[in-house]
């Protein structure tokens, strides 16, 4: 069988796969913290025919050999953790990172995950959690009666209210940590904006917000996706003429199958 037919096959697998790559970042362009993706690709085993370097007399090497490559395969999906640009959203439990670092999240099952997404709210225990009702660790524990307008979080992470008892004097009810990892593009993302640890990420190092290379917060803001909508429309453009290009050559091996049986009539 004419070995083209399957290499252009596996072209078009893997520029399917950069599609649905370039789609989901499209879907997220709008999705509080999230993280572009990129496909990346490497080629597949090589059938040596002659190999380099072999002898061609008593005194000579053949100079250049003969592979024929098989195609492409995904080798990884990589995400790009880049700033996103804050958006001001005036809600005093939005908050931003600027710079390195994620907060943590303690699940239901007593797991913890981490993210980027910093739109928390107050539960009915006065508790900061996430959207999906989440709590956000280290627990900080916002008394009920405290005074809406009040509620201050620093850049360094530092949380204070004022009671209504006290107006003039805010209390200190909790201080925000980051958490940062040796490799966070080996994080695995699970949804909800959420991410876990792997063995290719590293331990969690937590640590201040504004210290040892971690971030600072902007309160009243969050970070919004990473993607960009020229690039991934460029890119998109790029993955669908790759897409025609490798089905051209299924095209023509056919074709010339189809001629090498018309040989006999």
């Amino acid at each position: 069988m004419v070995r083209s037919l399957w290499t252009g096959a596996s072209g078009m697998i893997g520029q399917q796969a950069n599609i649905d790559t370039i789609s989901n970042n499209l879907a997220n362009v709008n999705t509080t913290g999230y993280k572009k993706v990129r496909a990346e690709f490497e080629d597949l085993l090589y059938q040596t025919i002659k190999t380099a370097g072999t002898p061609a007399t008593e005194e000579t090497v053949v100079p250049v050999g003969v592979q024929m490559g098989h195609g492409i395969k995904l080798a990884a999906t990589q995400r790009m953790f880049t700033q996103g640009a804050p958006q001001n959203t005036e809600n005093l439990t939005d908050v931003a990172i600027k710079g390195e670092g994620f907060f943590r999240i303690r699940m239901y099952d007593g797991s913890y995950a981490y993210t980027r997404d910093g739109s928390f709210d107050i539960d009915p225990d006065g508790r900061l959690v996430t959207s999906n009702g989440y709590w956000v660790q280290p627990d900080v524990v916002i008394p009920t009666d405290y005074i809406k307008e009040s509620l201050l979080i620093s850049p360094e992470g530092r949380i204070s209210v004022s009671l209504p008892q006290d107006p003039d004097n805010p209390i200190d009810v909790g201080q925000l940590e980051l958490y940062r990892f040796p490799n966070e593009v080996g994080l695995n993302a699970v949804g909800e904006n959420l991410f876990k640890v792997t063995n290719a990420s590293g331990d969690a190092m937590p640590g201040v917000p504004g210290q040892e290379g971690t971030g600072i917060l902007m309160q009243k803001f969050l970070e919004m996706s990473n993607v960009s909508v020229v690039r991934e429309m460029v890119d998109l453009i790029v993955a669908q003429r790759a897409y025609e290009f490798n089905s051209k050559t299924i095209q023509t091996s056919d074709n010339m199958l189809g001629i090498a049986t018309s040989l006999k009539r």
